[in-house]
């Protein structure tokens, strides 16, 4: 019989929160049991306040990593495309999320990584090096990476371009890119307001595109971007 041997995790004798600063992050069952019951809520909350309707979830890919990217209205988005997603998904599932906002903070800390599992994305000082995680998550089978490639909340509800990050991960790769629109947001929490407001919301889920064919250059990275900018849009006449 082989000898068992306990090996705690890297950061075991870390605090609490530095463990929460640190990732990719290692499985904790208090962690993965607060942020199954708050999305339980959460996703309560969205019904009844906002009424939310989810249309396609058939798109999704049932096997394998995937990416889903989205218009970005408020911060009701990730939350919304999480509610798409099966529970016991949500805890390989990972909304990028702008570091030098989401993770300065303790209660933002807080709720980015246990509530919402984000990925903390350096969109400033090195963007490159957060593609590189973005694309290791990736290449582990049954991850699910959110993104929202306008790079900030629409300041007046209209879909902004999309920057050629989403390209640069995808080109070249068999990676489904599912394109999704979030209709209601920006009304029911616009940039600058503290508290969401009553309004129905709408996600519509496209089907999976693939880039495999693309060019990993400049040029092909904005066509992927462009491309999926004007799928999200499209599914704005469905809403």
């Amino acid at each position: 019989m082989d000898e068992w041997r306990y090996q705690p995790t890297e950061d075991f004798d870390q605090a609490p929160i530095e463990r929460l600063k640190n990732f990719p992050r290692h499985p904790d069952l208090f962690v993965y049991a607060a942020r199954s019951l708050t999305n339980l809520v959460i996703r309560l909350l969205m019904r009844a306040w906002h009424r939310l309707e989810i249309v396609g979830r058939e798109n999704l890919p049932s096997e394998g990593s995937f990416v889903m990217v989205a218009n970005h209205g408020s911060h009701l988005d990730a939350p919304a495309l999480l509610a798409a997603l099966p529970l016991r998904k949500i805890h390989r599932a990972f909304p990028a999320a702008a570091s030098d906002y989401f993770f300065t903070n303790l209660s933002k800390l807080v709720f980015s990584a246990i509530v919402v599992n984000a990925m903390p994305f350096d969109r400033k000082e090195n963007p490159r090096q957060s593609l590189a995680l973005c694309r290791q998550l990736l290449d582990a089978p049954g991850h699910i990476l959110i993104l929202f490639p306008e790079g900030t909340r629409t300041a007046d509800g209209a879909i902004g371009k999309f920057k050629p990050g989403i390209g640069f991960l995808t080109a070249g790769t068999s990676t489904p890119v599912v394109p999704c629109y979030l209709d209601g947001a920006y009304r029911a929490w616009p940039k600058g307001k503290w508290i969401p407001r009553p309004r129905k919301l709408r996600l519509v889920i496209g089907k999976p595109l693939q880039f495999a064919g693309v060019n990993s250059d400049k040029e092909g990275a904005v066509a992927i971007a462009e491309r999926l900018r004007e799928a999200v849009a499209a599914m704005s006449t469905l809403t």
